[in-house]
């Protein structure tokens, strides 16, 4: 058994959870912020068999998407906050921890 944990972008998490759910993976979800942008993400907790991650990690990888946003690029100075041309970065796309499961008992 493993348990798969997905730190996914909050623009992307209502269709990965939706498709996970509805090829009868069982998702817990959980709000998280991220460090770069300060951008909300969500983390999504499943647990699955063996064989079925590689499902799983190729959903969770097709509904979250790498795309390019322009974010405002300030410059903080002695004479105060200077305003410069926005910066482009990359956002979305997953990050997926696949961890091996000692127990598992559901009460």
């Amino acid at each position: 058994m493993k348990l798969v944990m997905a730190i996914v972008s909050n623009d992307d998490a209502n269709k990965v959870m939706s498709e996970l759910i509805a090829n009868r993976f069982m998702v817990t979800k959980l709000a998280t912020t991220g460090g770069f942008l300060k951008s909300g993400n969500t983390t999504m907790i499943i647990g699955v068999d063996d064989k079925s991650v590689p499902d799983v990690v190729k959903i969770i990888q097709r509904d979250s998407a790498k795309r390019k946003k322009l974010v405002p690029n300030a410059v903080v100075s002695e004479f105060g906050v200077l305003n410069s041309t926005p910066m482009e970065v990359n956002v979305g796309g997953s990050t997926i921890f696949v961890l091996d499961v000692a127990e598992f008992h559901k009460l």
